[in-house]
């Protein structure tokens, strides 16, 4: 491999291990023994495999502490529903009073958010945000807003997390399975902790929404807080159901602990990103085809199916279609073809087209946060069609050189002998860069400059060269 080579997939490598390193540091403060705190878990972004393993081994950590109560700080736009439902069982298993807040303001709490501020204990706002639109939506395409039903409120389909707009009814009894099982599961929890379960049930049939104050208002929530003092000192006294157990607050004034993700929740983020795990799958799949090309060089190799191996496990952690995976091998492998079978570019072409499209459809896109970046599949495709156009100036290139084999070639190539030969002996030459076994009618010395004169399989037939004759290329 090229030492141009090498330094790419290096600085690739370092990179990555770079991005990992460069995230908050994982490790939870240092309380003294019987000091009375408050964990703080920041629940920001997509709800997703990432996030449900943070939010659990969080929960787990601040309980082994000796957390008097868990503040779960919410700023997301929804996300999986499996992540979703991992997290509200976390909250109702805990040991520890858990306060959900959406925080800071601008903040929100829609989708899978909305289910999570609803499973904790004591609900809170701040100033400036707002919760709902909870509907579950497709993830293979758009869900349409059905027709109102008996209850006035109007329905809507699959599964994970958002609404869109339409006028089509419910068609079929898996949508309305789904869409009845997010109902039962909300008003639920609503009816557990004593909040409002009609407006819950709203915000799944049809993507209802609230404001802070709106949302304290209709009991949705029970107070809103404009920043944490404010939100320990409303919190604290409340009696509040912690299992089986009541337990009364008593957290004002009380010191706050911040509980970041541990390595494996944060390696977990990173590779779950759709934009890093498509661009690892890339890496992947072109670095075991330059270790396909450059058998032995092992570091392309190597590192590539590492790549592949963790792109291959975001993916199933991920709302992958696979239409779309296949799409992007099929380009792939018509890229490959056409360096092998040159077709004018109509197989790069395709190839190109195929690989683009696939990358757009690779991520179901109804999911809130689950997108590839379309600037880097542009960069991408862009570069395809650059490295295609570069294979078919080549290959129009190669049409129109001389030939530099065959017979008619090698009659006009002219050598020098490597050996003595004797008078119709053989002997070694070397022909055009290459060594060739010779066949001469006169004795020659070593050195002497020979033309090919015929050629017999591998044996060459030649004359001493005229003056002026020098060794051809």
């Amino acid at each position: 491999m090229s030492r141009r080579g090498w330094v790419v997939w290096s600085a690739a490598f370092c990179a990555a291990a770079a991005l990992l390193a460069a995230s908050p540091a994982m490790d939870a403060p240092v309380t003294p023994a019987n000091a009375p705190f408050v964990a703080r878990i920041e629940l920001i972004g997509p709800i997703g495999p990432a996030a449900a393993e943070y939010v659990d081994g969080a929960i787990q950590r601040a309980t082994d502490d000796g957390a008097k109560a868990i503040v779960l700080q919410l700023d997301t736009p929804g996300g999986l529903i499996e992540s979703m439902r991992s997290i509200v069982s976390d909250i109702l298993a805990s040991k520890v009073p858990i306060i959900g807040y959406v925080a800071p303001s601008g903040a929100r709490a829609a989708s899978a958010g909305t289910y999570i501020l609803y499973a904790c204990p004591i609900a809170a706002m701040a100033p400036a945000t707002h919760l709902g639109a909870a509907t579950p939506v497709d993830l293979g395409g758009g869900t349409p807003m059905p027709s109102p039903l008996g209850n006035g409120l109007p329905s809507s389909s699959k599964s994970t997390d958002k609404a869109t707009s339409g006028n089509n009814p419910l068609s079929d009894a898996e949508s309305n399975k789904i869409l009845n099982d997010a109902i039962a599961m909300i008003r639920s929890l609503a009816q557990m902790h004593g909040r409002n379960a009609v407006w819950a049930e709203q915000a799944v049939r049809g993507a209802a929404t609230l404001t802070a104050s709106e949302a304290a208002a209709q009991h949705v929530i029970d107070f809103v807080a404009a920043d944490s003092s404010s939100l320990l000192a409303q919190a604290d006294g409340r009696t509040v159901h912690v299992g089986e157990q009541s337990v009364t607050l008593a957290v004002r004034d009380l010191p706050i602990h911040d509980y970041p993700p541990d390595w494996r929740a944060r390696f977990l983020g990173i590779i779950t990103n759709p934009t890093i795990a498509y661009v690892l799958l890339l890496a992947g799949i072109y670095g075991l085809i330059l270790e396909v090309f450059h058998p032995g060089s092992f570091f392309p190799g190597v590192t590539g199916g590492i790549c592949l191996l963790i792109g291959l496990y975001a993916l199933q952690l991920l709302p992958v279609s696979y239409a779309g995976l296949i799409l992007m091998a099929l380009g792939v492998a018509l890229l490959l073809a056409e360096a092998f079978v040159p077709t004018a570019g109509v197989l790069g072409v395709g190839g190109v087209i195929a690989f683009v499209l696939g990358s757009v459809m690779l991520f179901r896109t109804d999911v809130p946060g689950y997108q590839v970046d379309l600037g880097v599949i542009v960069g991408i495709g862009c570069c395809a069609i650059v490295l295609l156009a570069l294979l078919l100036r080549l290959v129009m290139r190669a049409r129109r050189a001389r030939a530099f084999n065959g017979d008619a070639q090698m009659l006009q190539s002219t050598g020098e002998l490597l050996q003595a030969v004797a008078a119709g002996g053989q002997g070694w030459a070397r022909i055009g860069g290459e060594r060739w076994r010779v066949q001469c009618e006169a004795a020659l010395p070593a050195g002497a400059s020979v033309r090919v004169v015929s050629r017999h399989g591998l044996l060459l037939q030649v004359t001493t060269a005229q003056a002026g004759e020098g060794e051809s290329s």
